[in-house]
This record gives C-alpha cells, sequence and structure tokens, in this order.
C-alpha cells in the first residue's frame, strides 16, 4: 500500500520522502516500496492548485481523461466523476478513507466526487492497473482513494473566492459573430470583457478535539460552497456554435429555428422546406441565414450550491481495540441550461381556413378550400427560454467499525450503509400531444380553435411575428420530473499478521511472510421512477421515452492477500519480495468471478527498486446497464448518407437500410445531427475481464531526489457498451449483411429521426474490447538552501502510447491515441500531457509555487488512416485526397501551455493567506466544430483545456 512518488516536492520543514501507508494492499508497506504505481495529491498541493471542485483537481493529472463535471451540461448527470486511463469512469473505482463510496445516482452509477469535499482531503493517492483482487468489482483502471482529515484538535476556518476574468481576445468566431449580429443582433452579439464572472465560494470550519483522556477523538467539518452560471455568450469564442465549411468555421446551429421551419409532405412543393420571415410569408429555408444559434443560452459553467457535513470518531476502548465510525452529509443543486425548446418535427396539417397563415404561405405550399397540406414543423421557444434541467443530489454514509490486535494478528470488522437520494426537474419543454393539438387549427367563427374540440386547448401561432400568447405558452408548456436512490449495504472482516513470529519466514531474509484475509458482503440498489410525460417522451426536444428503472443485486467476496520476502540485505539483492493476491465473488445475479494478483519488487541497492504487477480484474455489469427500460434516444451523426437530393450512398446501398425506391432521393436530414437509436440494458450481460501489467523503476539516488518510470498496459475484453448507432449503419451500408440491416428501421418517410417508429437498435451489450498503454514518469527533487529556505521540482508525466477500441468483435480496431472526434474518439486524446510545478519556501513565511502543464496536440480521427475512423465510405476520391473530407481548422487541436501562479503567506503559524492565478496569460482553448456530446462545450472541450480563462483565486484560514 503505497505511492509510486509523491506528487509535488515538499516544502520547508517537511521530510522529502514521508512513511505513508497508501493504496494498493490491506499489508502495509512503506512509501516507495510497493509493487503498483500510485500517485499521491497532498492537502499542499490542492491548496496550491486552487481548484475546489475535485473533478478540476484530477482532471489536471495527466492519468486522468475528461468526465462528468461543472462544464457538462447537453448530457449532465448532475454529478463529477473521475475518468482513469480513458478506459470510462465507471472502471475507475473510489474510496474514501480505503471504503467503496456509493453510486452517484440512479443515472450515473460512477461515484459522485461532489460528495467528497475538497478542504478536509488529507491526500488523494491514484493507483494505475487492476487492483480488483484487493477491492473488489470496477478496479479496472485502477483506483482513487480520498484519505480525509481526522485526529484534528483544535478549529480551523477556511474561506475562499475565486473568478475568472478573461479578455476577449477575438479571432474568427467573434468575427463570425459580428458578421451575423449586423442582420440578427437578437441571435448574434459578441461580448465585451467581463472583468470578474463565474465566481465560486466557500467557506469551511473544521473542529476536533480529543475526549476520555485521550482515548478518544472527534473531528467535525462542515462545508458551504456557491458557484455562479457562466453562459456561452459570455465568451467571444462560443458565442455562436460554429460548424465547419470547405475552408473554415461558419456560425452554424440548428435547423429548428426562431421563426420556424417548414417542410411539404404532401402537395406541389412536396419535400421542400421553407420558413416564415417577419411577414408571415414563407420564403425558401437558407441554411446560411436561418438555422437557429443555440450556443450563447448554454451554460459553459453550470451554477450549484451544495452543503456537507463530516464526522469521524474514534474511541479506544483499550491499546488493543479502536471504535470508529465515520459520516458524512452532502445535499449538492445544479442546474444545467440548453438552447430553448419547441416543436422538433411535429407533422401538422395546414388548412386554408387556418386563421393564422398568410395568403402568400397558402400559395405557396399549394394549400387550397378542398387540399389541405400536410408539413412537418420546427419552431424554438425562444419565448419561454431555455430548456433546464434542475438536479438535486442528497448523499448520506455511514461508517462503524472495530479493529484492534490480538496477539500478531490485527483485525477490521466493519459495516457501511450509503444512501443517495436524487431529484430531476425539467423547466421549459413543450408537450409534444399538445403540440399537435395546437397546430390542428380550424376557423370557427372567425377565431383560431384547435381541430380537436379539446376545451383546454390553446392555438399555437407559429406563422406571425408576436403571434405567441402567455395563454399559448401556459398550455403548452409542461413539467418533467424524475425521482430516485441509490442504496449501498457492505459489511466486512479483515485479519493479518506478520508471521515472523511463528517462523513463518524464508532464511534468506529477514521479515517474515506478511497475510491478510476478509470477507465482505455488499448489497446495491437503484431506483428511478418518472413521470408520465417523461415515460411517454411527451417532453419535446428531451431525447425520448424515459422509464423508470429498478433493480438490485448482492455479491459475497472472499479474499486474501500474500507478502512473501524472498532474499534481504544480500549483494545484488538489498530486497527481493513476491506478492499475490486473489479474490472470488459470489454475485445474486448469477455471476460468479476470480481475480488474482501477483507482484514483485527487486531492489538490488538502496537506490534503486524495480517492480512489476501481473492482475486480471473484473467489472460486473452495473444496474443501469442490466436493468434500463428499452426506449428510443438519441445520438449523434453528421449526416444520413441516404438523406438529400442527392445522397452519399448509392440506392442498393440504401435498400439494404429500408430506403424505397420511391423514398431515395426525398428523405430529410436532420437539422441537429441527431438520430433515434433504441437504447436500454440487458439483464444477460457478462462481467468484463480485464489483464493489467505494469512494470517500472524507483531511484532514490538521495533523500531528497526521487525519480519514476513505470509501463502500464490494461486491456478490457467483453466490454460492456452498445455499438455505436452510426457503425451499425455504416456496417450495413457497407456489407448489407442482415446481422448489422435488422437493426435498422426507417420512419414512413425514410428518415431517422423525424418519427418515433425510426431507430437503429443500440441496447448494452457484451462488444469487443478496449486496450491502453503507455508511460508514466515522476520527478521529485528538493534542495535546502540554508537561509534562503527549500526549493523543490516536482513533475509528473504521461506519455499515452495505445488506446485501442474493438467495437464489434472481429471488424477490426481503432487506436485513438492523439485524436479526438465527435463520436469515437470523443474527447482529446493526447500523446503526451505534463505538469512540472517549482516551488520556493522562504524563511520569511511565504512560500510561492510555479506550475507548467502541458497538454500535446491532437488531430481529428478522421485524419487517421484507419478506416474505421476516417469515414472514407462516405466521400469521393477528390474528398479524401483533400484532407480525408476534413475542414481545415478542425483538423488540429494545438497543444496548450498553461503557466499558473501560487503565493502563500502564514502570519504566526496560524494564519494563512493564499492567492493564486491560474491559467496566468488567459489563454483561450482551441476550438472545433466536432463535438462530443457531453463531454464537448462552447466550441471545445472544457474538461481538458481551460476553457474559461485566466482565473484568479484567494483563500483564508485561521487555526485557533
Amino acid at each position: 500500500m503505497q505511492a509510486a512518488h509523491a506528487q509535488q516536492a515538499p516544502g520547508a520543514g517537511e521530510a522529502p520522502m514521508v512513511k505513508v501507508e497508501v493504496t494498493g494492499s490491506r499489508i502495509p508497506t512503506a512509501n516507495l516500496e510497493g509493487t503498483s504505481p500510485v500517485t499521491t495529491i497532498t492537502a499542499k498541493d490542492i491548496k496550491t492548485d486552487g481548484v475546489r471542485n475535485v473533478e478540476s483537481l484530477l482532471n489536471n493529472m495527466p492519468q486522468v481523461f475528461a468526465d462528468q463535471g461543472g462544464n457538462v451540461v447537453n448530457g449532465s448527470t448532475g454529478t463529477a466523476t473521475v475518468n482513469l486511463r480513458g478506459l470510462g469512469a465507471e472502471r475507475t473505482l473510489v474510496l474514501v478513507n480505503g471504503k467503496r463510496l456509493p453510486m452517484g445516482s440512479p443515472t450515473n452509477t460512477a461515484a459522485d466526487l461532489n460528495q467528497i469535499p475538497a478542504p478536509l482531503i488529507k491526500r488523494v493517492e491514484v493507483l494505475t492497473g487492476g487492483a480488483g483482487a484487493v477491492y473488489g468489482s470496477d478496479a479496472v483502471a485502477g483506483v482513487v482513494n480520498f484519505i480525509m482529515q481526522k485526529d484534528f484538535q483544535g478549529v480551523q476556518v477556511e474561506a475562499n473566492i475565486s473568478g475568472f476574468n478573461h479578455q476577449q481576445n477575438g479571432g474568427a468566431v467573434a468575427d463570425l459573430v459580428a458578421t451575423r449580429g449586423a442582420s440578427n443582433p437578437s441571435q448574434f452579439a459578441v461580448p465585451g470583457d467581463k472583468g470578474w464572472d463565474g465566481k465560486s465560494r466557500d467557506a469551511s470550519i473544521l473542529m476536533g478535539s480529543n475526549f476520555a483522556d485521550n482515548k478518544g477523538n472527534a473531528t467535525l467539518f462542515f462545508s458551504y460552497k456557491k458557484e455562479d452560471e457562466l453562459l456561452q455568450a459570455d465568451r467571444d469564442f462560443s458565442a455562436c456554435t460554429v460548424s465547419s465549411t470547405a475552408t473554415g468555421f461558419a456560425c452554424g446551429g440548428s435547423g429548428t429555428n426562431a421563426t420556424g421551419r417548414i417542410q411539404a409532405l404532401d402537395g406541389p412543393q412536396k419535400g421542400k422546406v421553407y420558413t416564415v420571415d417577419g411577414s408571415g410569408n414563407a420564403r425558401v429555408f437558407n441554411n446560411a441565414l436561418d438555422q437557429y444559434n443555440f450556443g450563447p443560452l448554454n451554460h459553459y459553467q453550470r451554477p450549484s450550491e451544495r452543503y456537507g457535513f463530516n464526522a469521524n470518531i474514534h474511541y479506544d476502548i483499550n491499546e488493543k481495540m479502536r471504535l470508529y465510525s465515520d459520516f458524512s452529509f452532502h445535499d449538492d443543486r445544479t442546474v444545467a441550461q440548453i438552447a430553448p425548446g419547441g416543436i422538433f418535427g411535429n407533422s401538422a396539417t395546414l388548412r386554408y381556413d387556418n386563421p393564422f397563415l398568410s395568403q402568400q404561405l397558402k400559395d405557396t405550399l399549394g394549400i387550397t378550400p378542398t387540399t389541405p397540406v400536410e408539413v412537418v414543423v420546427n419552431r424554438r421557444n425562444v419565448e419561454g427560454g431555455g430548456r433546464q434541467s434542475e438536479y438535486r443530489n442528497t448523499s448520506f454514509r455511514e461508517l462503524f467499525g472495530i479493529q484492534g490486535e490480538l496477539g500478531i494478528w490485527s483485525y477490521d470488522v466493519y459495516a457501511q450503509s450509503a444512501k443517495v437520494i436524487y431529484s430531476q426537474s425539467e423547466e421549459n419543454y413543450f408537450s409534444s400531444q399538445r403540440i399537435d393539438k395546437a397546430l390542428d387549427v380550424i376557423n370557427v367563427n372567425g377565431k383560431a380553435a384547435c381541430a380537436s374540440g379539446d376545451a383546454g386547448c390553446v392555438p399555437y401561432n407559429v406563422y406571425q411575428t408576436g403571434g405567441v400568447t402567455p395563454e399559448m405558452l401556459a398550455y403548452l408548456q409542461i413539467p418533467g420530473m424524475r425521482k430516485g436512490s441509490t442504496e449501498q449495504q457492505f459489511q466486512g472482516a479483515t485479519i493479518g499478521a506478520d508471521l515472523s513470529e511463528y517462523g513463518w519466514k524464508l532464511p534468506t531474509a529477514k521479515s517474515g511472510i506478511g497475510v491478510s484475509f476478509g470477507f465482505e458482503h455488499r448489497r446495491e440498489k437503484l431506483e428511478l421512477t418518472t413521470d408520465a410525460a417523461t415515460q411517454a417522451g411527451d417532453l419535446s426536444g428531451s431525447g425520448g421515452p424515459t422509464g423508470g428503472v429498478s433493480g438490485q443485486y448482492s455479491v459475497k467476496d472472499f479474499f486474501g492477500e500474500t507478502k512473501v520476502p524472498l532474499i534481504e540485505d544480500m549483494p545484488f539483492a538489498k530486497q527481493l519480495q513476491l506478492e499475490g493476491s486473489y479474490r472470488h465473488s459470489d454475485y445474486s445475479t448469477g455471476n460468479k468471478t476470480n481475480t488474482f494478483g501477483l507482484g514483485l519488487v527487486w531492489s538490488p541497492i538502496d537506490q534503486v527498486r524495480f517492480r512489476g504487477t501481473y492482475q486480471k480484474a473484473v467489472r460486473a455489469p452495473n444496474l443501469i446497464e442490466l436493468f434500463t427500460p428499452r426506449g428510443n434516444a438519441l445520438f449523434d451523426m453528421d449526416t444520413d448518407p441516404c438523406s438529400g437530393a442527392d445522397p452519399k450512398a448509392k440506392p442498393e446501398q440504401c435498400a439494404f437500410t429500408g430506403v424505397t425506391p420511391a423514398q431515395y432521393g426525398t428523405i430529410s436530414d436532420s437539422p441537429a445531427g441527431q438520430y433515434n437509436y433504441l437504447q436500454g440494458g440487458t439483464a444477460t450481460l457478462k462481467p468484463e475481464k480485464a489483464k493489467s501489467k505494469t512494470f517500472g523503476v524507483v531511484l532514490t539516488p538521495t533523500r531528497d531526489l526521487s525519480l519514476t518510470l513505470d509501463y502500464f498496459d490494461i486491456k478490457v475484453d467483453d466490454k460492456i457498451d452498445k455499438v455505436d448507432p452510426a457503425t451499425t449503419l455504416a456496417k450495413c451500408l457497407a456489407t448489407g449483411e442482415a446481422r448489422f440491416c435488422s437493426l435498422i428501421t426507417r420512419d414512413r418517410t425514410g428518415s431517422l429521426w423525424l418519427f418515433d417508429e425510426a431507430r437503429i437498435i443500440g441496447v448494452q451489450q457484451n462488444i469487443g474490447s478496449q486496450h491502453t498503454r503507455g508511460l508514466d514518469i515522476g520527478a521529485n527533487y528538493a534542495l535546502r538552501a540554508g537561509e534562503w529556505g527549500r526549493f523543490g521540482l516536482a513533475f509528473n508525466g504521461t506519455y499515452l502510447d495505445k488506446l485501442t477500441t474493438e467495437e464489434i468483435k472481429g471488424e477490426g480496431t481503432y487506436d485513438c491515441v492523439g485524436y479526438y472526434g465527435a463520436n469515437k474518439c470523443e474527447s482529446p486524446n493526447p500523446k503526451w500531457r505534463h505538469k512540472l510545478r517549482g516551488s520556493w519556501a522562504t524563511p520569511w513565511n511565504v512560500d510561492l509555487a510555479l506550475t507548467w502543464r502541458h497538454v500535446n496536440a491532437v488531430k481529428l480521427q478522421n485524419l487517421s488512416d484507419n478506416p474505421l475512423l476516417n469515414d472514407r465510405d462516405s466521400m469521393t476520391a477528390e474528398e479524401f485526397a483533400d484532407g480525408h473530407g476534413t475542414n481545415p481548422v478542425d483538423r488540429e487541436l494545438g497543444k496548450r501551455d498553461y503557466l499558473d501562479f501560487a503565493a502563500t503567506y502564514t502570519y504566526k503559524r496560524n494564519y494563512t493567506l493564499m492567492l493564486g492565478i491560474n491559467n496566468v496569460f488567459d489563454r483561450d482553448p482551441p476550438l472545433t466544430s466536432q463535438l462530443a456530446t457531453g463531454l464537448g462545450n462552447g466550441n471545445t472541450y472544457p474538461s481538458t483545456y481551460d476553457a474559461l480563462g485566466r482565473r484568479i483565486f484567494m483563500s483564508v484560514t485561521a487555526r485557533f
């Protein structure tokens, strides 16, 4: 249980290599002596980084990839998660004081980092590679263990404030917005300098005291945190949502626009698309002019408010027995706002007597007194405002245990109960059913009326400027609600010993064999209920029906570890030690798994240590993957190859997907680039299997210098995921095989998005594999400079050599190292990232730190030579030769280097003032039109880059 290297160089007065016990084993091991690479972040590092969100702290580590956080809006779960090695948050196990954190919410089973208050963290330990034999399921990519403060005495009060000081730097996007704003100022406005925005403030009180003649200690912690919202309209590079052209960016957007988009389904103008101008007249829809700029109202930083309470209490019954407990309560609320909703492709019958229709519109569409025309209508609810999802996650966790010694044996018996209560309310959404009624308008005594005769129906006027009234909105807008909970209960016991007292040691070693055995029983339960409108998919623009989820399982684990010193204090073998671990898991779902780990440490001399591990881990399917009801959802795809007047795919190819000869050349493409797929769980899923290998060397030539180099190789087989529906469509077009084509259903118009019957099946299944490998490099150096204090350097870098995915077994793999993309590679996967910090602990009670963060450039996945990434089949030879058909400005997200500075002043040891600046030079992020839903936001990837600009923070701490 050990750190590979300290994340930062030690400060003044600190030993350069503190002997601590860290993550990776239940058998204690001294610092830098474990077999598994572990990176440690200290409380001082956290304060120097100036981040108050735990996900931001972890995202600065080269080993961590983007995932859920406060910058995720479309696709948000209201939680914050950590994704080690790019293998997914569900494959990273999160612990608090060595105990498993519960599921984050009923919509995302990964642990929610919002349950962990940053000011209470003593250190964070990040272990690479499978640790399933030690900790159980989910520890495939590794483990993140948060060690919290305890045994505190006194009172400590801390207050923090931070915000962004960004100067609008202009550029291509700002110029586009200014040009469009000349004719459409209501949608396109270039923001000015904000001065100070996106503020975050938090306050906490830490108090503790010994009691019962120092036999016990109670440590209590109270915290409050609030963050302000930031909109994409607040940054000039995100003030419009960019799309790609042949030469650069354009202010693009959605065909569901502010004045209305009408497509004729029959009549003389069948297939043609129109918009309504300010006079109520119809003209041909022009993508360049009429698309809706949905970016400005999207949150760039979600507003949030959080309360928390933690308590750690222990009492020593005697010298050999301790009772302990750990309590936590956190209430987290946040709002995610996206562009206004409205009408997204509802069909309507336009009759001649509809009083909302101008004569010109009737004539254009061919509507006569005897011949109505059926149309598809798209229009934004600009009068009602942005769609909002308000999330509330309230978590409770209580742990009780007793630990002690029986002779040479140490034991720990514990029980934990945890629960998360979840709610999600939806505002400013239209009812699809009411839209259908409100658009079906007739003339009754000279007034507009609903043809349905529904007494509550209010006709909706989308054909005249200013035609929408509050009464219309009151009828159309309905709320949505989701409520649920997750529960976790586990009980366990471990016992371990150094068997040297029994003479269990090899003659070539001085230390005895260490062993540890244990048993755990864990039960996981999930409940999610949705209201009638959400279940029916009646919220227009919400992505389809969402049913409830209910499920539970239990697992019994038996596990053991051993550490066997083979040779000690011999020539070329200062230490040679073998480690082994094993776990058997029995799931109530019928799955039985076995995991194991082997490790070897060889230290020829004190200053050199070689280490290596081989581990087999598993991840059992979680409750969402098992039990989510099946229903329609949306997936991203640039275009349907069978759509448009001149489809990219040939008639015979499109026929494989269900396109009839009459439909070919008439199919409407999705204006939002989103299409229907059938999602849901599968009760017969098998556990994922993973194998991980790590090999490394630790060099400590002096007590002030440590160097580490570690190779990691992790492969996941039988990966649980859906096959990308776009892949299914491409495979059907290319091969015509029934195993792909049978999964595709088109609607009556031939589209994959207009009506609910259109879908591509993409439910959870055991698909192919995922494989990553690379190198971690670390260095720490402390220089004692006498009367000048102490200087320190700390380096942490990761070289990524491989990140491959086999989406369908036997159909080839693709490698995303050095690439990003809107679907397969998604957020940037740079080949190299690092963090270098220099510190100076002066003798004048001032500490200074300067940090350099680097992210390598990445290319658009379409530039890969791999046909699974470059979409070759959809392009002509000329298009492919010209940058694989890509936009020049999308082809690369350039490298980014950020400089951070922090200064700390300590007065009389009890009072501390810290000032800091992150992204000192206010560098803008690299921009792209190729965004993955969820992780991409505001024309960039804000979890990878500093999207919001220069950040200034201040912290005041007083201890009594």
